[in-house]
């Protein structure tokens, strides 16, 4: 969320071509060494040091939840759905905001950095996802429930047959997660469609292959 040529040019005034151009930032500190990109020459100018705001973040996976901080610019926004890396007791991971809290428990979409209380987030990179399975004659009584392991960009795509374990089943719907963003509906069940296992709330699936069968 930050802008890594940030810190390694600034601009500055050049004693060398007299103009206001970009410098290289040749040793940093408050007091820098910079090089002229335009005419190569090099000197020391004072750099203020960016002011940055740690927010509170609450990281979701698994039905666990533990906290980390977002640094970033106190002027840059977060809303919900954006996604980016938090560094954790547990890992590294990436993680999409799934709410966020100015001060005094009040929601919204999007705030500034220096606004926000807390955000809320849930891993992304690697996901469970629950899957609805009907056995092949139909007798509902008889489905069952289950959740598979996949990075966040698995492709569940409906009338694929996809293995895990001993589990084998033919997918026959999707539902997307409210969070998720760039779908043009909730529910998918049309032969080809597509969702990333990151965006999927639940998979409807017949063991093997079978007739169709509409889980809404």
């Amino acid at each position: 969320m930050s802008d890594s040529d940030a810190a390694e040019r600034v601009p500055a005034d050049c004693p060398g071509c007299g103009a206001r151009t970009a410098h290289e930032v040749l040793k940093p500190g408050g007091h820098a060494t910079v090089r002229c990109t335009e005419c190569g020459h090099t000197h020391k100018i004072e750099i203020e040091a960016p002011t940055t705001v740690d927010v509170d973040v609450v990281v979701s996976q698994e039905g666990e939840s533990y906290p980390t901080t977002l640094p970033g610019n106190p002027e840059e926004t977060v809303e919900l759905g954006d996604e980016f890396v938090v560094e954790t007791p547990e890992a590294i991971q990436q993680v999409r905001v799934t709410a966020v809290e100015l001060d005094g428990e009040h929601r919204v979409e999007e705030a500034q950095l220096e606004e926000v209380g807390t955000v809320w987030t849930r891993v992304v990179d690697n996901v469970g996802v629950n899957v609805t399975v009907h056995p092949k004659d139909g007798r509902r009584e008889e489905t069952r429930s289950l959740k598979v392991h996949v990075p966040g960009d698995f492709e569940f795509t409906v009338g694929d047959v996809e293995r895990f374990g001993d589990d084998e089943f033919e997918i026959e719907g999707v539902q997307v997660r409210d969070d998720a963003e760039g779908y043009r509906r909730e529910k998918f069940d049309h032969e080809g469609d597509v969702v990333f296992a990151k965006d999927v709330k639940r998979v409807y699936a017949r063991d093997e292959t079978t007739t169709a069968w509409s889980a809404w």
